[in-house]
């Protein structure tokens, strides 16, 4: 694709090699944006950016740490656990320090994880070279509130949040208040014959007979145990307390995790209490003779603690990467939100030989799913144009992984949104996926800047022609893009898309080639190619010919709606697209190209301004074009190469889905997307790109994002894959 760039950004902070200069610049900054927003969200209860945007910041500060070790000082956040504890609650020193975890984000820190420890253990991991002796115990990382509980003498003493680690507030009526927790532990006799019971069973997934922790309580029974665990609150009640405040007609809770800590904070337990509150136990802080982290959670269980079902021991680094693929495809699945997986190595001995680092244990790490959200730097801000003429700022970004996909560009959409967003070049930023698919900046943190930063200016003139801003608009546009060579070259990529023709295989580089081997004109000439006219083409293997040839023959035969989508008018998107065939087909049966003109030419631009959700712009770009003689000749040559055109038929069937607005998020397996929109649009249904109360059903497939979140939010009605055939059928 022909991309017209503007004032390239080379050298901005020495993104290969750091001097330790600048990395120690780039620290201090990172630690005071760090520590400002922790501050916000864990003592005043306010977000300023996503947990997701803040584990991203961490990760940076951590590996530029990783890499200049003399730069690491006691209050760096990567040394500690968390904020201050709130002055209303009293404060309880905990028995031993309550620790976080690193973050990981790719198969690739793992690794690095997985080669750093090795040279500290006597024998090597699971799964790498020499002996296989270490394993490891995974677990789903919950996406609550970490707390401790201790009992004396069986019964529930206190209960407390982490805090710093050193210090957590005192919560102890309010963790009362939930039934996961118990309030005093099984007696002795019951706990020891489950311990027996499991052991019978095997003990564990290794197989690791239990009769040393038998024996041990036995002889010594503990009077003081500590347990750690998350509080968390389920999704099905989340949506139910959030019902509760649109019926109160007040603002919406932002997720089960901010509800969760905000509730164990409640002066109030009959607060805490209402909100249903649940938790698991995954950490048993006293010694009662367990040798390995799978020990531990047997033995919570034995006591009585409410533990996960799905953790498990792996024997090797590749199941932990199954264990996770499998959650972060299948996470939507739990009545629980998690956000990653806890990775331990699993011997408590090695675990202790490993050590501590700032906060973190070496021996486990928490592997997050890819983030929704994800801080990287804009490095160079370019412009790009459409089919119609109007120009496009895109972001060029420091690549970064958003929702399983690397991102490096980001649309800018206009002169006005970088204007509000305060954006420069070299500035760090948020970066999500608008839709789930598209990238976009949601946040500058103007507080990293260094300095070097640049103004981004639109050139005055693109493509030989003088650029200009519309009035009343955002965008710069030329105003003759029928005359640049980039903007018919994007007209034509658009004909080819999966949206319009969907001619298979046939993208932005085929139509190059034939364009610049004089092979096509317009997008008509596409229907007359032979496959000898491309053998004489570099590169094109007689194959490749033939399969170009036969996608596009296939191809003739689209659907009214399509056609007028693909011709690219301008102010003209896909629902719109079907609300003009709808206007063309009440004046004549539309069966090839020339038939739209006969019936355009029966409908005057009030009759276009008529139609619902047709804007006296779009009608005019409507009217306009079908008059164009331009136009009328392409519509003759299409009907010349065979093009034919399928009308739909109004039907009661066709109506069955009338008036039903559909959005669609995240994966589907058993159509493509493109499938299930042709799908409601036959049978009456609009589709949105976007959430609001107007939408009646939102198409949950895997992996959903941002808009899953915003429905259930709004109490818009989701449905699965499954439920949304049984619809259609």
């Amino acid at each position: 694709m022909s991309i017209f760039c503007v004032g390239r950004y080379h050298e901005f902070m020495a993104k290969i090699n750091l001097t330790k200069m600048k990395a120690k610049e780039r620290i201090e900054k990172l630690k005071k944006a760090i520590n400002r927003y922790r501050y916000s969200r864990l003592v005043l209860n306010k977000e300023l950016i996503s947990s997701e945007a803040e584990d991203s910041l961490k990760k940076e500060l951590f590996d530029l740490e990783e890499q200049f070790p003399g730069l690491i000082t006691s209050d760096s956040p990567t040394q500690r656990v968390g904020g201050k504890p709130l002055k209303k609650f009293s404060k309880i020193h905990h028995l031993t320090r309550m620790l976080s975890f690193n973050d990981a984000f790719s198969e690739d820190d793992m690794k690095n994880w997985y080669e750093r420890n090795i040279k500290l253990l006597p024998v090597r991991f699971a799964g790498g070279p020499g002996d296989a002796k270490v394993d490891f115990y995974i677990e789903l990382k919950l996406d609550g509130l970490a707390i401790s509980v201790i009992y004396e003498n069986d019964i529930l003493k206190t209960g407390s949040t982490r805090g710093d680690g050193i210090i957590g507030e005192d919560v102890t009526n309010n963790l009362k208040t939930i039934e996961a927790i118990p309030l005093s532990l099984l007696p002795k006799e019951e706990v020891l014959k489950n311990l027996e019971k499991f052991s019978a069973q095997g003990g564990s997934a290794s197989g690791v007979k239990l009769h040393h922790i038998i024996s041990h309580l036995k002889k010594s029974w503990p009077k003081i145990i500590e347990a750690r665990g998350e509080v968390f609150l389920n999704t099905k009640d989340f949506k139910t307390l959030n019902k509760e405040q649109v019926r109160k007609n007040l603002p919406l809770y932002a997720n089960p995790r901010n509800v969760a800590a905000g509730s164990i904070r409640q002066l109030n337990p009959k607060i805490t209490a209402s909100r249903h509150l649940d938790s698991f136990a995954y950490s048993l802080a006293t010694n009662l003779g367990q040798k390995t982290h799978e020990e531990e959670h047997l033995i919570l269980h034995a006591l009585g603690f409410k533990t996960n079902p799905n953790n498990k021991r792996v024997g090797a680094l590749s199941e932990v990467f199954k264990f996770h693929k499998y959650w972060s495809e299948h996470r939507d699945k739990l009545p629980f939100e998690i956000d990653g997986i806890v990775v331990m190595v699993n011997s408590e001995e090695y675990l202790e030989r490993l050590g501590i680092v700032g906060k973190a244990p070496r021996g486990g790490i928490a592997y997050k799913f890819s983030p929704k959200e994800a801080e990287t730097v804009v490095e160079d801000i370019i412009v790009q144009i459409g089919r119609t003429g109007v120009l496009t700022p895109v972001a060029i970004l420091k690549p970064v992984q958003i929702g399983g996909v690397t991102v490096s560009r980001a649309t800018l959409h206009n002169e006005d949104e970088i204007k509000r967003l305060g954006l420069k070049i070299g500035d760090t930023v948020i970066v999500g996926r608008a839709g789930d698919v598209i990238p976009d900046i949601r946040k500058v943190l103007k507080e990293l800047r260094t300095g070097h930063e640049k103004e981004f200016h639109f050139p005055k003139n693109f493509c030989g022609q003088k650029v200009i801003r519309i009035s009343g608009e955002a965008a710069h546009k030329i105003l003759h893009p029928g005359k640049c060579e980039l903007v018919n070259r994007r007209r034509l990529y658009y004909f080819v898309s999966k949206a319009a023709f969907n001619m298979e295989g046939i993208g932005p580089k085929i139509i190059d080639a034939l364009l610049d081997n004089n092979l096509m004109s317009d997008a008509a000439d596409l229907f007359n190619l032979k496959e000898g006219d491309l053998l004489p083409i570099e590169r094109f293997a007689e194959k490749s010919a033939q399969n170009i040839t036969v996608s596009i023959q296939k191809s003739k035969t689209i659907d009214l709606y399509k056609f007028i989508f693909a011709l690219g008018i301008s102010h003209i998107g896909e629902e719109t697209a079907i609300d003009i065939g709808k206007k063309l087909i009440e004046r004549q049966t539309i069966r090839r190209p020339q038939d739209i003109i006969g019936a355009a030419k029966k409908l005057t631009l009030d009759d276009w301004q008529r139609i619902a959700n047709v804007g006296p712009k779009m009608a005019e770009s409507v009217f306009e074009y079908f008059k164009n003689k331009n136009s009328i000749a392409l519509f003759k040559k299409l009907d010349k190469f065979g093009v034919k055109i399928i009308s739909p038929k109004i039907t009661a069937r066709s109506l069955k889905l009338k008036g039903e607005i559909f959005v669609l998020t995240g994966g589907l397996q058993t159509l493509t997307r493109e499938q299930a929109k042709d799908r409601i649009r036959e049978l009456g249904g609009n589709i949105s790109s976007s959430i609001s109360s107007s939408v009646d059903y939102v198409v949950a497939g895997f992996e959903p994002g941002e808009k899953y979140e915003k429905a259930k939010k709004l109490g818009v009605k989701i449905i699965s894959e499954k439920e949304f055939l049984k619809t259609i059928k």
